[in-house]
């Protein structure tokens, strides 16, 4: 089971239970695992991490998440910490790291080592980006499920993303980073006119 509350907070559920940049989460306490891109305020929220993290949770990102983690009770056996390019394993699940930057603007330097994910989980692959434009390192990428962000102005654009996953073809894709900080209804629809109709769409922020 796949939801997303909102901008790139999303929650996977399959024999685990997977956050990604919780972000306006109700109390819940049941993370296995919490993985986050970067440490930008709409993903690496730690009044949100500690809503639904539970003593045996792992949290999962790039190193500049060490520090706060510690000051909110992770212990250090409890804190992975990943460059781009990583492979680890986690029970029953694959992790590839990816680079996660912009191109022509400043707000997500390449040298800051942040990240997106690559999952593997019981066969079906989820990629879920982080906030980057469209980088030469996704060239290859081939996922089943794949999010995207759609909101401009801090990753790409919806014509964009568009273009980028009609190149790469998923079996699905679900769209993120709008309708909160930037994004809106107009740039949803802009992102599914312009998706090759043999790609499916699935949208789960509500605006």
């Amino acid at each position: 089971m796949v939801t997303v509350n909102c901008q790139s907070s999303i929650k996977l559920i399959d024999n685990k239970v997977i956050y990604f940049d919780p972000i306006k989460q109700i109390e819940s306490h049941d993370a296995d695992y919490i993985f986050i891109t970067h440490t930008h305020w709409d993903h690496f929220s730690k009044e949100d991490i500690l809503k639904v993290k539970k003593d045996e949770t792992i949290i999962i990102g790039p190193s500049d998440i060490e520090k706060s983690c510690l000051e909110i009770g992770f212990s250090k056996d409890s804190i992975i910490l990943l460059k781009p390019n990583s492979n680890i394993s986690l029970s029953n699940i694959k992790v590839e790291t990816f680079p996660a930057y912009n191109l022509n603007k400043d707000f997500h330097p390449r040298e800051n080592n942040w990240l997106g994910y690559k999952l593997t989980i019981n066969g079906t692959t989820y990629y879920i980006p982080g906030d980057t434009d469209v980088i030469f390192e996704l060239n290859n990428l081939k996922v089943d499920i794949c999010f995207i962000p759609i909101g401009g102005t801090y990753t790409m654009n919806a014509e964009e993303a568009a273009t980028f996953i009609n190149k790469i073809k998923p079996k699905k894709v679900i769209p993120i980073h709008y309708g909160m900080v930037v994004g809106n209804q107009e740039d949803l629809l802009t992102f599914i006119n312009n998706v090759s109709k043999d790609i499916e769409v699935e949208q789960l922020i509500q605006l």
